[in-house]
């Protein structure tokens, strides 16, 4: 019988029959819902905060790193909270002890706001609808029932808004719902209201005239669309149960280990990541997750210059994590997770199956066929994927963190959802759309880019690491390349975080391998990971662009930091109304030593999106990501163990290696300052 063991804030939600249920405890597990309700009463019961203050993040405030690493749990429970109090205009930052029920800290955050409230998402709506100047702008388009306009709040973005020492902004767009569920494919163009959240009233409305409507109401559910005749069933199936444990947040699969937990802001994060060799868990990564993300769009319109959403600084990918379906979000032999989060008033919300984890098949492992004598020895790939989906208001985004028998790592983002998209005339079907691909008769999705940004703090065979650039190359004709075929490798270490600021080379094939040169493997070569980029993008942006200057993490795709627990976001802790340029910019620019440190990896991956008509009204996915490919890690194949399915088919079975252990789980009653 399988064993899936589980606890904390991040909870089995379905599985398979026969599933034992355990609880542990990590210091790393996320806030329960007990642990919210006792900060957000010490955050009350202190008086620094108007009753009606309002919470956009309340999170675990990670132990320190060198407990973690030792296993010597020393330091209290504690949580971390932002508190936006309106009547002040006031965001401030405070810690909570959950051991003694005390403020440890509280701070008020100058010139800063806080990331958007999803509050704001559904009050916002209702003050633009009540104004004035929006409802004639509807009647202007022959609009009556102001109930089939939907309104989406949008974070205010630099353009022509005060700075974020100024009143607490939220645009909105306006789209023609009618009775269609995608309101988003009839946009209401050249509508965008400004509104006051802090005094709760529209303080502008930009209006540049009548856009006829869209009569394609863009409907794309089972019911509007005929289906095709349905493939036969295609099942996932493990009639035994999945192959990995999970206890408390803690998963185990085919010599891997590591944690997980869901983030309000950073979505999916993965702690502690290890391989299990013969005697120890070697260990890889401390902690990794998303940092960052943004869309801007290249439309130099004034309604759309000013597009560019931080959708996990503002928005909070974790917060808009959406439940996964079984069978159609993920394959039937999924095992399912629940989050707890924090709403804006503090209480503790639920989100059903917002993490998935599952085996799946993973094609060709390894092979070779020999023809004398006849011979075939040939592996089967299984591929264990941990994933997480959010829904950041037209768009939808899933990531998934793969993870290989032969000791690679993968994180792949699909992207889809619906474009948003602006209206344009109908007689203009001819005319040229420089910034935008017409995707409807009246409809026209702008150019845009999505960027994507990884913190990744290496820990490879300890956290002493250094990142050497391998770049490759022909060797120049001469005596010593006298056939013209040579390739040569160049390794060049980066020494400090100005020199670290790096682009990605196709040409020259450029990776970066994280070594720890205190650490040889059988070769007498420095242990590694190697970063290996996929497909990725440019910023289109010019370099002096407000965008550039907000998002300056879009200036090279790696970055290199020693590790500094308060530097956790690539554009800053509060992006949302900022124009000022926070984050890696300024923390590479005085040429800190990152060789044999304990360091953070940034990784910048984008993708530019040139929207088509197949895009409509709902795009399919589209992929994209990197992987982390062990580089002298291990002395050989590290899949050379893996046993034959064939095997197993024949009613064999293969002896199961047993489990590596670490140190004992600490019982949390026994720590010092318990909660």
């Amino acid at each position: 019988m399988r064993r899936l063991v589980l606890a904390g804030a991040l909870l089995v939600q379905a599985c398979a029959a026969g599933a034992a249920v355990v609880s542990t405890f990590n210091p790393l597990d996320p806030l329960s819902p007990a642990e919210i309700a006792t900060t957000v009463k010490v955050l009350r019961d202190s008086g620094l905060f108007s009753s009606d203050a309002l919470f956009p993040l309340i999170v675990l405030q990670e132990p320190p790193k060198a407990e973690v690493v030792i296993r010597a749990w020393m330091s209290p429970r504690r949580a971390f909270a932002v508190i936006i109090d309106r009547h002040r205009n006031e965001t401030s930052e405070a810690v909570v002890n959950l051991a003694d029920r005390t403020m440890e800290s509280w701070r008020i955050m100058p010139e800063v706001q806080a990331n958007f409230l999803v509050e704001e998402l559904t009050s916002a709506p209702e003050i633009v609808r009540a104004d004035p100047q929006w409802q004639e702008a509807m009647k202007r388009r022959g609009i009556t029932d102001f109930s089939e306009v939907q309104i989406d709040g949008w974070a205010p973005g630099t353009l022509g808004v005060s700075d974020a020492s100024g009143p607490r902004l939220v645009r909105a767009l306006s789209f023609y719902k009618g009775k269609s569920v995608n309101f988003y494919a009839r946009p209401v163009e050249g509508v965008v209201a400004l509104v006051d959240m802090n005094q709760r009233k529209v303080v502008d409305l930009v209006d540049t005239g009548v856009v006829p409507l869209s009569q394609d109401d863009g409907a794309f559910d089972e019911k509007s669309v005929s289906p095709r005749e349905a493939p036969k069933p295609f099942e996932t199936l493990q009639s035994e149960g999945p192959s990995f444990t999970v206890s408390g947040h803690e998963v185990r699969w085919q010599n891997w280990r590591f944690r997980f937990a869901l983030h309000p802001r950073e979505g999916l994060v993965l702690y502690t990541v290890g391989y299990e060799g013969e005697d120890q868990v070697r260990p890889i990564l401390y902690r990794a997750s998303l940092s960052e993300m943004v869309v801007p769009y290249g439309d130099p319109d004034p309604n759309w210059a000013w597009r560019s959403a931080f959708d996990e600084g503002e928005y909070g990918i974790g917060r808009l994590a959406g439940p996964f379906e079984p069978g159609v979000d993920a394959p039937e032999n999924a095992v399912f997770f629940d989050a707890d989060f924090a709403d804006d008033f503090g209480k503790s919300n639920k989100i059903a199956r917002a993490v998935a984890l599952y085996e799946r098949d993973g094609g060709l492992l390894w092979k070779h066929f020999t023809i004398d004598p006849e011979h075939n020895e040939s592996r089967r790939a299984r591929e264990l994927v941990l994933k997480s989906m959010a829904a950041v208001g037209n768009y939808d985004y899933a990531f998934s963190w793969i993870f290989r028998q032969d000791g690679s790592l993968e994180m792949q983002i699909e992207l889809t959802g619906i474009m948003l998209a602006k209206g344009v005339a109908v007689s203009s079907a001819t005319a040229r759309h420089d910034f935008a691909h017409r995707v409807s008769q009246a409809v026209a999705a702008p150019h845009h880019q999505h960027f994507f940004n990884f913190r990744l703090d290496f820990d490879v065979d300890g956290a002493s690491n250094t990142v050497v650039e391998s770049n490759t190359r022909s060797l120049p004709g001469g005596a010593s390349n006298p056939y013209g075929n040579g390739i040569e490798v160049e390794l060049t270490p980066l020494k400090n975080t100005k020199e670290a600021r790096r682009d990605v080379s196709p040409a020259s094939s450029r990776r970066w391998i994280v070594q720890n040169t205190g650490v040889m493997n059988a070769l007498g070569e420095p242990v590694g990971y190697a970063l290996i980029p996929g497909e990725t993008a440019v910023p289109y942006a010019r370099p002096e662009s407000k965008i550039r200057k907000r998002a300056g993490f879009l200036n090279h795709q790696l970055w290199v930091t020693p590790y500094a627990r308060e530097q956790a976001y690539a554009a800053g802790d509060y992006p949302n109304q900022s124009d000022r340029g926070t984050g890696l910019e300024p923390w590479t620019r005085e040429a800190d030593p990152v060789e044999d440190q304990d360091l953070v990896v940034w990784y910048t991956m984008g993708v530019t999106h040139l929207p088509r008509p197949e895009d409509w009204p709902v795009m399919p996915v589209t992929r994209a990501g990197f992987k982390l490919v062990p580089m002298g890690f291990f002395s050989r194949n590290p899949a050379l163990d893996v046993p034959r399915r064939a095997a197993l088919k024949q009613g064999k079975k293969t002896k199961a290696k047993p489990q590596k252990k670490w140190l004992p789980e600490p019982n949390p009653e026994s720590r010092p300052n318990a909660p």
